[in-house]
Protein backbone atom coordinates (compact mmCIF):
# COMPACT_ATOMS: atom_id res chain seq x y z
CA UNK A 1 0.00 0.00 0.00
CA UNK A 2 1.43 3.76 -1.07
CA UNK A 3 2.46 5.81 2.13
CA UNK A 4 -0.40 8.84 1.91
CA UNK A 5 2.36 10.53 4.38
CA UNK A 6 5.53 10.37 2.13
CA UNK A 7 4.96 14.22 0.35
CA UNK A 8 3.19 16.18 3.45
CA UNK A 9 5.40 18.45 5.00
CA UNK A 10 3.56 17.92 8.78
CA UNK A 11 5.15 21.64 9.79
CA UNK A 12 2.93 23.74 7.50
CA UNK A 13 0.22 22.22 9.66
CA UNK A 14 1.73 22.78 12.84
CA UNK A 15 0.62 25.57 16.05
CA UNK A 16 3.45 26.93 18.04
CA UNK A 17 1.77 27.22 21.40
CA UNK A 18 4.22 29.83 23.09
CA UNK A 19 5.38 29.26 26.19
CA UNK A 20 7.88 30.80 29.12
CA UNK A 21 9.79 27.70 28.71
CA UNK A 22 11.11 28.52 25.23
CA UNK A 23 11.74 32.31 25.65
CA UNK A 24 14.88 32.51 24.73
CA UNK A 25 14.61 30.80 21.73
CA UNK A 26 10.99 32.06 20.48
CA UNK A 27 12.20 33.90 17.85
CA UNK A 28 14.32 30.78 16.52
CA UNK A 29 11.54 28.90 16.39
CA UNK A 30 9.02 30.93 14.24
CA UNK A 31 11.62 31.15 11.86
CA UNK A 32 11.69 27.45 11.32
CA UNK A 33 7.76 27.74 10.72
CA UNK A 34 7.21 27.42 6.97
CA UNK A 35 4.43 29.66 5.77
CA UNK A 36 0.77 28.47 6.79
CA UNK A 37 2.26 27.00 10.43
CA UNK A 38 0.69 29.15 13.00
CA UNK A 39 1.44 30.81 16.39
CA UNK A 40 -0.81 30.62 19.53
CA UNK A 41 0.49 33.57 21.86
CA UNK A 42 0.42 33.24 25.50
CA UNK A 43 2.82 34.21 27.92
CA UNK A 44 -0.26 35.17 30.49
CA UNK A 45 1.91 35.32 32.86
CA UNK A 46 4.20 38.39 32.26
CA UNK A 47 2.95 42.20 33.40
CA UNK A 48 0.72 43.85 30.93
CA UNK A 49 3.45 46.00 28.89
CA UNK A 50 5.75 43.59 28.83
CA UNK A 51 3.62 40.89 27.08
CA UNK A 52 2.34 43.33 25.04
CA UNK A 53 5.99 44.67 23.61
CA UNK A 54 6.58 40.49 23.14
CA UNK A 55 3.57 40.11 21.42
CA UNK A 56 4.04 42.85 18.96
CA UNK A 57 7.17 41.29 18.27
CA UNK A 58 6.02 38.26 17.52
CA UNK A 59 3.27 39.32 15.38
CA UNK A 60 5.74 41.22 13.00
CA UNK A 61 7.86 38.15 12.71
CA UNK A 62 4.73 35.88 12.54
CA UNK A 63 3.80 38.19 9.88
CA UNK A 64 6.63 38.38 7.76
CA UNK A 65 6.79 34.65 7.53
CA UNK A 66 2.85 34.51 6.69
CA UNK A 67 1.91 32.26 9.67
CA UNK A 68 -1.39 31.93 11.03
CA UNK A 69 -2.15 34.05 14.73
CA UNK A 70 -4.04 34.14 17.54
CA UNK A 71 -3.58 35.39 21.21
CA UNK A 72 -5.14 34.75 24.42
CA UNK A 73 -6.60 36.98 26.70
CA UNK A 74 -7.13 39.38 23.83
CA UNK A 75 -5.01 41.41 22.42
CA UNK A 76 -5.18 44.18 19.90
CA UNK A 77 -4.02 43.31 16.04
CA UNK A 78 -4.87 39.19 16.36
CA UNK A 79 -7.42 37.13 16.60
CA UNK A 80 -8.46 35.45 20.01
CA UNK A 81 -7.47 32.39 21.36
CA UNK A 82 -10.67 31.44 23.36
CA UNK A 83 -13.99 33.74 24.03
CA UNK A 84 -16.43 35.52 21.54
CA UNK A 85 -14.48 35.98 17.76
CA UNK A 86 -12.04 33.90 18.69
CA UNK A 87 -9.85 32.24 15.58
CA UNK A 88 -9.15 29.32 17.66
CA UNK A 89 -10.58 27.86 20.57
CA UNK A 90 -9.36 25.12 23.64
CA UNK A 91 -12.00 22.41 23.63
CA UNK A 92 -11.71 19.38 26.14
CA UNK A 93 -15.27 18.14 26.03
CA UNK A 94 -18.50 18.40 23.71
CA UNK A 95 -20.21 21.37 25.28
CA UNK A 96 -16.75 23.17 25.00
CA UNK A 97 -16.65 22.29 20.99
CA UNK A 98 -20.63 23.27 20.58
CA UNK A 99 -19.74 26.84 22.39
CA UNK A 100 -16.74 27.35 20.21
CA UNK A 101 -18.36 26.70 17.67
CA UNK A 102 -21.09 29.31 18.14
CA UNK A 103 -18.67 32.05 18.72
CA UNK A 104 -16.91 31.43 15.44
CA UNK A 105 -14.15 29.67 15.74
CA UNK A 106 -12.46 28.07 12.75
CA UNK A 107 -9.76 26.49 14.37
CA UNK A 108 -10.72 24.14 17.54
CA UNK A 109 -7.72 22.95 19.35
CA UNK A 110 -8.92 18.90 21.12
CA UNK A 111 -6.83 18.23 24.08
CA UNK A 112 -5.45 16.19 25.42
CA UNK A 113 -5.40 13.61 22.95
CA UNK A 114 -2.15 12.13 24.30
CA UNK A 115 -0.22 12.50 28.08
CA UNK A 116 1.06 16.13 28.15
CA UNK A 117 3.99 17.41 30.23
CA UNK A 118 1.87 20.75 30.52
CA UNK A 119 -1.05 19.35 32.54
CA UNK A 120 0.47 15.96 34.13
CA UNK A 121 -2.25 14.01 35.60
CA UNK A 122 -5.11 15.28 33.10
CA UNK A 123 -6.53 12.28 31.59
CA UNK A 124 -5.95 11.90 27.88
CA UNK A 125 -8.75 11.55 25.23
CA UNK A 126 -7.41 9.56 22.81
CA UNK A 127 -8.69 9.62 19.06
CA UNK A 128 -12.32 8.22 19.27
CA UNK A 129 -13.44 10.71 22.37
CA UNK A 130 -11.90 13.56 20.50
CA UNK A 131 -13.73 12.46 17.28
CA UNK A 132 -17.16 12.23 19.19
CA UNK A 133 -16.89 15.40 21.01
CA UNK A 134 -15.97 17.33 17.84
CA UNK A 135 -18.38 15.27 15.32
CA UNK A 136 -20.71 16.98 13.22
CA UNK A 137 -19.07 20.93 14.17
CA UNK A 138 -18.43 23.13 11.34
CA UNK A 139 -14.79 23.82 12.40
CA UNK A 140 -11.29 22.61 11.52
CA UNK A 141 -9.42 20.21 14.34
CA UNK A 142 -6.37 20.42 15.77
CA UNK A 143 -4.85 18.03 17.44
CA UNK A 144 -2.94 19.36 20.93
CA UNK A 145 -1.32 17.36 24.15
CA UNK A 146 1.08 15.46 23.59
CA UNK A 147 1.88 15.69 20.06
CA UNK A 148 4.48 15.25 17.99
CA UNK A 149 4.56 15.46 13.97
CA UNK A 150 4.58 11.25 13.16
CA UNK A 151 1.83 11.38 15.71
CA UNK A 152 0.12 13.99 13.79
CA UNK A 153 0.42 11.85 10.84
CA UNK A 154 -1.05 9.14 12.02
CA UNK A 155 -3.73 11.42 13.16
CA UNK A 156 -4.99 13.33 10.09
CA UNK A 157 -6.90 10.30 8.25
CA UNK A 158 -9.36 10.69 10.90
CA UNK A 159 -9.85 14.42 10.15
CA UNK A 160 -7.21 16.12 12.18
CA UNK A 161 -6.32 19.09 9.98
CA UNK A 162 -3.42 20.86 12.18
CA UNK A 163 -1.56 20.12 15.17
CA UNK A 164 -0.14 22.13 18.26
CA UNK A 165 2.65 21.79 20.85
CA UNK A 166 5.28 23.40 22.90
CA UNK A 167 7.35 19.97 23.32
CA UNK A 168 6.92 18.35 20.08
CA UNK A 169 8.17 21.92 17.91
CA UNK A 170 11.00 22.62 20.42
CA UNK A 171 12.85 19.73 22.45
CA UNK A 172 14.50 21.49 25.84
CA UNK A 173 18.08 20.30 26.12
CA UNK A 174 19.10 18.32 29.27
CA UNK A 175 21.82 20.50 29.88
CA UNK A 176 20.83 24.01 30.43
CA UNK A 177 17.66 25.70 30.22
CA UNK A 178 18.36 26.69 26.55
CA UNK A 179 16.30 24.71 24.02
CA UNK A 180 17.03 24.00 20.42
CA UNK A 181 14.63 23.84 17.47
CA UNK A 182 13.45 20.09 16.62
CA UNK A 183 11.64 21.13 13.30
CA UNK A 184 12.87 18.32 10.48
CA UNK A 185 10.55 16.46 8.99
CA UNK A 186 10.11 13.28 10.56
CA UNK A 187 11.51 9.75 9.10
CA UNK A 188 8.27 8.92 7.07
CA UNK A 189 9.35 4.77 7.71
CA UNK A 190 7.26 3.64 10.26
CA UNK A 191 3.92 5.41 9.64
CA UNK A 192 1.57 2.39 8.61
CA UNK A 193 0.59 1.63 11.79
CA UNK A 194 -2.83 2.67 13.82
CA UNK A 195 -2.54 5.34 16.18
Amino acid sequence: MANLNRNIDPRRHAWLMTDERIDADLPAVLRALPPGAGVVFRHRSLPRGERHRLFLRIRRLAQARRLRISAAGGLPGAPGHGGRDALTYPVHDRSQAVAAVRAGAAWLFVSPIYATRSHPGARPLGVSRALAMTNGLAASRVALGGMTATRWLRLRRYGFEGWAAIDGLVTTMQSGPKPKAALAPPDHADLSRSC
